[in-house]
């Protein structure tokens, strides 16, 4: 059985790490180099960098910050957030990135997950999903809705077709997201999870909702995700990702332990 991965996520603003409740209410909470340096020092798996507003503002992404992240830690590092295309990926590579996440771009031009597989291999490609729940219909039959621009636009694009549509492109992971369940502290949203990790054949990043290292038992369980993201949790230092680690590890989930 592979390791379960416990990845930390900044989200990031002006520079300056943030965190909202379901996007929305975002306040600055710090340097995210310093950020990033001490969730390494903990044992995080990976790094997931977010530049939140890039793409609402059509701008690239801010490297520089990239750059002093990359300088810092010495494990996998995902950036996304104003990425558009093949050259933007290879300068976020460029800067100390091994993986790049795609979201909105990639619903607007599909073709960039291709292009960007074709480029850099599967293994760099991370489709971001930003999804709400809704009423089921011909359009959404999931009931799940893919919305863009950091959840200021929806797509009537269904969440389960589209994300094997991306992996069908050369997608190699998923970084999955409930908007419904962002910075509430209440859990992952199981169900999408599940959904979506059931009809792939790519490694699930679940996003949105931990509070406590019980709700990562779940989603890596019966959520079925191959890792968790976490934020508030570190953020806001209420646990350490060796804490997480050493909870799961005592109830037979499988982590990279730092013993």
């Amino acid at each position: 059985m592979l390791s379960k991965r416990i990845i930390p996520c900044l989200d990031v603003r002006d520079g300056r790490l943030t965190k909202g409740i379901k996007f929305k209410e975002n306040v600055d909470i710090g340097d995210p180099v310093e950020a990033a340096r001490a969730y390494y020092e903990q044992g995080a798996d990976e790094i997931v960098f977010y530049d939140i507003t890039a793409s609402a503002e059509a701008r690239a992404i801010m490297l520089d910050v990239v750059k002093r992240v990359a300088e810092t830690i010495f494990i996998p590092f995902s950036v996304g957030g104003g990425i558009r295309t093949v050259d933007d990926m290879r300068q976020v590579i460029l800067a100390g990135a091994e993986k790049v996440s795609v979201n909105s771009e990639a619903v607007k031009n599909p073709g960039v997950i291709r292009d960007g597989a074709r480029a850099f291999g599967s293994q760099c490609i991370v489709l971001g999903m930003d999804v709400k729940k809704v009423l089921a219909s011909s359009e959404i039959p999931s009931g799940y809705e893919m919305v863009i621009h950091g959840g200021r636009t929806f797509t009537g694009l269904d969440a389960l077709l589209w994300a094997k549509e991306a992996e069908r492109l050369g997608a190699g992971e998923i970084c999955l997201n409930s908007i419904d369940a962002d910075g509430t502290l209440d859990g992952y949203e199981l169900d999408l999870t599940s959904l979506i990790s059931s009809h792939v054949g790519i490694p699930v990043i679940a996003s949105g909702g931990a509070g406590k290292p019980e709700h990562l038992l779940d989603v890596l369980t019966r959520g079925k995700a191959d890792a968790a993201l976490i934020a508030s949790m570190v953020h806001y230092r209420t646990h350490t990702i060796a804490e997480i680690k050493n909870f799961l590890h005592e109830r037979g989930v499988k982590t990279r332990m730092l013993w």
